[in-house]
C-alpha cells in the first residue's frame, strides 16, 4: 500500500510538471465521480489533509531527482512509512552514520538527508513496536491494534531520541503514515520556522508572510516555533508545541534575513532598513557631505529596502546642513536665499537595471560566471562624466564575482569621478554549515583580500601556522570543544584594511575610476537585529561545535588544494 503519495521534479518547468502529473488522474474521471469527495478520498492519490512541499536550491552537488524533497522511508505498517522535507544541514553525519551501523543498519549512502531520515526511522520503528507490545499484551485483536498504535504514538519522544546528537542548523517537517506530522527546529534556533492553526487547519512555513498571503491571517496569530521545540499535529487534530531538545543560546541566522528571506516580512522590512541607515555616517564622510555632486541608487533587487534606509538617513542629515543653512540667514532671510537651501535635495536614481529572471548566488558554481556578466545594465545620461560620485548600496558582498563580472564593469561606462560600493552586511568572511551553501574558503572575497595583505606584508607564513594548527585538531573527538584558529589571521589586520583590498580586487583592470567599498560592521548589524544574533559569518563564533570544526576542516581544504565541501 501507498500510504504518503509523493511528486517530485528537478525540471525547469517544476510547476507545470507537478500539477500535471498530480490531476492527470482526476481528467481522467467522469464529472460526477469528480464530485464524489468520498470516492476521491478512498481511491486517488494527494486526497489527504496532511501536506507537505519544498523547494530546493541546489546550489552544492548534484541536482539530480533523488536529492529532491520529500525523501521516503516505506513500509508495509502504515505508521512506519515516513516523509521528511526541510531546511537544514549537519556537520557530524560521519558520526551520526556510525551510530546508524551500531543499530545494525547500512544505510546506502553518506548524506545529512539520508542520516537524518533513518535516524528518525529507527526510533519510529522502535516505538512502534514498544506501542505494538503493550497493546498486543492487553489482547486487542489486529483490527484495533492499528489504531491504537496511531493513537499512542509518542512523536515527541521519538524526535529527542533520534535528534539529541544532531549538530547543525534545522527545521525538518516530516509526516507518519498514519497521519501525524511535525515539524522540528534546532535548540540555537538557526534557521526559521512559523506556525498558525485554528479551529480548520495548522499550517507551518520557513516564513510569515507566506502563511499570511495563503490564509489571510494576522501577524499577531502567527507564532515562531521555539528553539529544540517541534510541532506535533496527530491525525486526530490535536496540536501541541513540545520541548524536545533543550534550548541552547539564541543564535537565529542573521544573514537569512538580509538576502534570502521575504522582505514583505514587517520586522525583516525594518530591519533592512536599519541596516542602510546604519551606513549614514560612514557615506557623509566618504563624500565629504558633497550632496550636490553625488548620486545615490541601488543594485536589485534585495538591497532596495536597505537603500530606503540609506537615504532616510541621508536625508535626515541634509535636513541638518539645511537647517543650519537657514539659521545663518538670520531673522529675516533672502527669498531666493532661503529657496536655494530649500531646494537642495538628494540624487536619488534608478541606473543600475537586472534581468528579474537571473539570480546568480544561487546558481550552481559552474553557470554563475556566466550568468553574471549578463544580468544587469544602466541608464545613461544622468551621472555627468567625471564630476559626480556614485554610490550603490547592495545587500552583501560574498564572492566580489557579481561586482568585478558585471556591476563595475558595466557603471563605469557612466564615467563618474568615483564609485562608491556600500554593503549593507559585513565582511563575510567564514564558512556556513547551517543550510546556506558556502563552504569554500577561497569563494569569499574578503579571505582572498586576507591573502593578499598577507603576501605583500611578508606575513604567508602565518598561514602555515595557522594550517598546523587546524591539523592538529582534525582528530579530536567531537564532543570535546575546538578553537577556530582562522579569526587570528584575519586579526592581523583592520577591517578597513580588507575592505581596502577588497575594493581592489573587485575592481577589473580596465577601469582607472576609484572605488570604495564600505561594509556594515558586525555591532551595527546586531543592534539592527537583535533577535537575530547568529553572526557566525562575519565574527567566525559558532553556535555548535561542529560549526568551527567546518572552519577548521575548510582552511585546511583551502592549504591542500582540496576544493571540496568542508561538511
Amino acid at each position: 500500500n501507498t500510504y504518503i503519495d509523493r511528486e517530485r521534479t528537478n525540471q525547469s518547468n517544476y510547476i507545470q510538471i507537478l500539477f500535471d502529473g498530480i490531476y492527470q488522474k482526476f481528467t481522467e474521471l467522469g464529472h460526477k465521480k469528480q464530485q464524489d469527495i468520498e470516492f476521491l478520498k478512498n481511491n486517488l492519490p494527494f486526497m489527504g489533509e496532511v501536506l507537505m512541499g519544498h523547494l530546493r536550491y541546489g546550489t552544492h552537488g548534484s541536482n539530480s531527482i533523488k536529492n529532491v524533497h520529500p525523501v521516503l522511508r516505506k513500509n508495509n505498517w502504515m505508521p512506519r512509512n515516513l516523509a521528511l522535507a526541510g531546511n537544514f544541514n549537519l556537520t557530524n553525519v560521519s558520526e551520526l552514520f556510525d551510530e546508524l551501523i551500531s543499530y545494525g543498519q547500512h544505510p546506502h549512502m553518506m548524506s545529512d538527508t539520508i542520516t537524518i531520515l533513518e535516524k528518525i526511522g529507527h526510533f519510529l520503528d522502535l516505538e512502534v513496536e514498544k506501542q505494538f507490545r503493550n497493546f498486543k499484551s492487553e489482547n486487542y485483536n489486529t483490527q484495533t491494534l492499528s489504531a491504537k498504535i496511531s493513537e499512542h504514538l509518542d512523536i515527541g519522544e521519538i524526535l529527542s531520541k533520534a535528534s539529541k546528537s544532531f549538530d547543525g542548523g534545522y527545521v525538518i517537517g516530516g509526516i507518519i503514515g498514519n497521519g501525524d506530522a511535525f515539524i522540528l527546529k534546532d535548540p540555537s534556533g538557526i534557521r526559521p520556522a512559523f506556525y498558525y492553526y485554528d479551529d480548520d487547519i495548522v499550517v507551518a512555513a520557513s516564513e510569515r508572510p507566506a502563511i499570511q498571503t495563503t490564509f489571510d491571517v494576522k501577524v499577531e496569530d502567527i507564532k515562531p516555533l521555539g528553539r529544540g521545540n517541534a510541532l506535533i499535529v496527530k491525525s486526530n487534530g490535536n496540536v501541541q508545541e513540545v520541548s524536545v531538545n533543550p534550548a541552547a543560546e539564541n543564535n537565529a541566522c542573521s544573514f537569512e534575513r538580509i538576502y534570502f528571506s521575504r522582505g514583505t516580512d514587517r520586522d525583516i522590512y525594518l530591519e533592512r532598513k536599519e541596516l542602510g541607515r546604519k551606513l549614514t555616517n560612514k557615506v557623509l564622510n566618504a563624500i565629504n557631505h558633497d550632496f550636490e555632486n553625488t548620486v545615490f541608487c541601488h543594485i536589485p533587487n534585495t538591497a532596495e529596502v536597505a537603500f530606503r534606509g540609506l537615504v532616510e538617513g541621508m536625508n535626515c542629515a541634509l535636513n541638518q546642513i539645511k537647517t543650519d543653512q537657514i539659521l545663518t540667514l538670520g531673522q529675516q532671510p533672502d527669498k531666493q536665499a532661503l529657496i536655494s537651501v530649500l531646494n537642495s535635495k538628494l540624487r536619488i536614481e534608478n541606473l543600475v537595471v537586472k534581468d528579474a529572471k537571473m539570480r546568480t548566488f544561487i546558481s550552481d558554481t559552474n553557470t554563475r560566471g556566466e550568468l553574471v556578466s549578463h544580468v544587469y545594465d544602466v541608464t545613461y545620461g544622468i551621472v555627468r562624466d567625471h564630476f559626480d560620485t556614485l554610490v550603490l548600496i547592495d545587500d552583501s558582498i560574498v564572492r566580489g564575482t557579481t561586482l568585478k563580472d558585471s556591476i563595475i564593469s558595466i557603471i563605469s561606462r557612466l564615467a563618474p569621478k568615483k564609485i562608491l560600493i556600500l554593503s549593507s552586511a559585513p565582511q563575510i568572511r567564514y564558512p556556513d554549515c547551517y543550510g546556506i551553501d558556502m563552504s569554500r574558503m577561497n569563494e569569499f572575497v574578503a579571505f582572498n583580500a586576507l591573502l593578499n595583505l598577507l603576501a605583500r606584508d611578508g606575513k604567508e607564513n602565518l598561514l602555515t601556522v595557522c594550517y598546523e594548527k587546524c591539523k592538529a585538531q582534525e582528530n579530536i573527538p567531537f564532543d570535546v570543544p575546538v578553537e577556530n584558529y582562522v579569526k587570528a589571521l584575519y586579526a592581523s589586520y583592520t577591517d578597513e584594511d580588507i575592505s581596502a583590498e577588497i575594493a581592489r580586487i573587485v575592481t577589473p583592470e580596465s577601469v582607472s575610476i576609484p572605488v570604495e567599498v564600505i561594509f556594515q560592521t558586525v555591532e551595527d548589524l546586531k543592534s539592527c537585529m537583535p533577535d537575530h544574533p547568529g553572526v557566525w559569518y562575519f565574527s567566525g563564533d559558532f553556535p555548535t561545535k561542529g560549526g568551527t570544526r567546518v572552519v577548521n576542516r575548510a582552511f585546511v581544504n583551502f592549504m591542500e588544494n582540496k576544493n571540496e565541501r568542508a561538511y
